[in-house]
């Protein structure tokens, strides 16, 4: 499965998972350490600590290693490296104040809808 298919496939679970505004950023062309970001929006810590469960235990079924995991429960703000993807999954608050897609707003990113 190659990392593009893998992204896809995580933005669409994280959809099922009632995540928000789901966006994957294609930065192989801008980036050295990864090739995709997935972006998404939970609704409180618990949901953002149970999407990145999620995540994890999906990327592990296709057999991507977890690299990392960066950010505390609580912290409005959590991301997952599994080396050619990185997740990241962020409150309404924290997502405005970073801002990730302004700062790759020169690459493709895919929207996934409800």
């Amino acid at each position: 499965m190659s990392s593009k298919d893998i992204a896809i496939k995580l933005a669409e679970m994280l959809n099922d998972k009632k995540a928000e505004d789901i966006v994957v950023i294609d930065i192989a062309e801008k980036s050295s350490f990864a090739d995709f970001l997935v972006v998404a929006s939970g609704t409180s810590d618990r949901h953002i600590e149970s999407l990145i469960d999620d995540v994890e235990v999906l990327a592990a079924k296709d057999g991507f290693t977890t690299k990392g995991v960066e950010g505390k429960n609580g912290t409005g703000w959590i991301l997952i490296d599994l080396c050619d993807v990185i997740v990241n999954v962020f409150s309404r608050e924290m997502r405005t104040k970073y801002n990730i897609e302004k700062v790759w707003a020169d690459c493709e990113m895919t929207r996934v809808e409800e």
